[in-house]
């Protein structure tokens, strides 16, 4: 089994053009590459699109931030497609404001269209959002009689996710809740990079424990 490329974090960020489209794994904060997006930050990549469960934490007051929040507050991203915002006034502030777009999507919605894209479908069928803002310019599909909205598949460009473990072929396994979107992005994006806190030889993963196969990662970060 070939090895995955062990890259530093500075490299990866690297990997992320402007324009690109970028999935961001976590949970507020938690399950997101931290290593990765703060030499992201710091590279300073304009003019993206996220897709993240979320904006993350932003709480100045008491000097609080984590996951993709750094790179909110750096204006990094012209859109972002999420479920959450609310414990980022930035976010809030930039799409008050237009200096950024944000579209939210119900969060079981936001994971089936991720899902979609990996899996090679156009979009899903929901009933969620029917009768609501979030129905405004989507088409609406009647199945046995019941209205369904069309939510199309969100694939991206370059997906950053975090792992507890990796062999050096690349098998992911996620930390409890810190699994979260992170096995849906790595199967939805052209290019796939782990942070990842240990890894392990070849062969030292019980293939019952892997939570994403090697064939979807392409990088690997030390964290």
């Amino acid at each position: 089994m070939t090895q995955k490329p062990l890259i530093a974090a500075a490299e990866a960020a690297k990997l992320v053009k402007e324009g690109m489209t970028v999935h961001v794994g976590g949970f507020l904060g938690c399950g997101s590459p931290e290593g990765i997006i703060a030499a992201l930050v710091a590279q300073g990549t304009k003019d993206l699109t996220l897709v993240c469960n979320d904006t993350a934490v932003l709480d100045q007051k008491n000097g609080r931030e984590n996951g993709v929040s750094a790179l909110v507050k750096n204006r990094q991203f012209k859109r972002m497609i999420v479920s959450h915002i609310g414990t980022n006034p930035e976010t809030q502030r930039q799409m008050n404001s237009g200096e950024a777009v944000v579209d939210l999507v119900p969060q079981g919605t936001l994971a089936e269209r991720v899902r979609a894209a990996g899996v090679g479908l156009g979009g899903v069928l929901t009933p969620t959002g029917i009768g609501t803002e979030v129905e405004q310019g989507k088409k609406k599909i009647a199945v046995a009689g019941k209205d369904y909205l069309l939510e199309e598949a969100l694939p991206g460009d370059v997906a950053l996710v975090k792992a507890k473990k990796a062999d050096k072929a690349g098998n992911l396994v996620y930390s409890m809740s810190a699994r979260n979107f992170n096995p849906l992005m790595a199967m939805a994006c052209k290019v796939v990079v782990a942070e990842v806190e240990e890894i392990v030889e070849i062969g030292a993963i019980d293939p019952d424990q892997v939570h994403t196969p090697s064939i979807f990662v392409d990088y690997l970060v030390k964290a």
